[in-house]
């Protein structure tokens, strides 16, 4: 079982888009995923045909403040072996309400090693949707997983948010979590026909070499579309190219255990 935080500080990257349809690729092999809306926006949580708008004390921000523990708010969607903890705008607040717990970094560790050692935990994946910014949220994310997946996309300014994070990554590795590790770099929103999506893909690639996916997620209005039907592009058009692409994506990811193994 691992846990992977799919993460990048910049919003309007895909994050979001590929974390719904890493985990519909990944359950259509038969993987049990389970996919954390850890985003104050719920849009993990919508996207995936729940409601954002519910009970705050069922969601992950019920399980952060104390008051459920995560076998309590996982809900099932209408996926075969994907479920989902919710979130909605009150986890905004968290960060205020847990201003004077020192640990507070390691509240959803906790609460996850608590989960995983119990019986009822039996997945071969746990995603989290994490807020586009390096937030307390964020920070708990990372403490938790073992690996990261870093969608970006492929304009002027994703390269320099990438250092910004991967500053913030040895800074956790450091002094909270010495076992994290980036699992790889998903280049999105690429558009062939403009020159700087070739340009941006040459320096990751340069740059990041092998920790760089041969998958690129291209520019796809049915990728921007599915959401809105609470459902993943791979289900809803699964013919699209944005489809293909993310189906292509989960292949490359699963044929990474055989290199990485559980040490990812």
């Amino acid at each position: 079982m691992q846990i992977i935080s799919v993460i990048n500080q910049k919003g309007g990257v895909g994050k979001t888009t590929t974390v719904i349809n890493l985990a519909a690729g990944l359950s259509k092999h038969n993987k049990k995923i389970l996919v954390i809306d850890l985003d104050p926006q719920g849009n993990a949580t919508t996207g995936l045909g729940l409601s954002n708008m519910e009970n705050s004390s069922d969601t992950i921000y019920g399980v952060l403040n104390g008051t459920k523990e995560i076998y309590q708010v996982i809900k099932k969607t209408q996926f075969e072996n994907l479920d989902l903890v919710t979130s909605n705008v009150d986890l905004s607040g968290l960060e205020v309400e847990t201003a004077d717990d020192i640990n507070r970094a390691f509240i959803l560790k906790r609460k996850l090693a608590a989960y995983l050692n119990d019986s009822r935990a039996s997945y071969d994946y746990i995603l989290i949707d994490c807020p586009p910014s390096l937030s307390l949220l964020t920070v708990m994310a990372l403490v938790c997983s073992r690996s990261l997946l870093v969608p970006l996309q492929t304009e002027f300014f994703a390269l320099e948010g990438l250092t910004q994070l991967m500053k913030t990554i040895e800074r956790i590795k450091v002094s909270l979590n010495p076992e994290l590790k980036i699992r790889g770099i998903l280049l999105t929103m690429y558009d062939k026909r403009n020159k700087l999506s070739s340009q941006v893909e040459k320096e990751a690639r340069d740059y990041f070499s092998e920790k760089v996916y041969s998958t690129v997620i291209p520019r796809n209005v049915r990728l921007s579309e599915a959401p809105s039907h609470g459902m993943p592009v791979l289900i809803y058009d699964k013919s699209c190219p944005g489809s293909k692409s993310y189906f292509s994506f989960t292949d490359e990811f699963i044929n990474q255990e055989s290199t990485i193994g559980s040490a990812a």
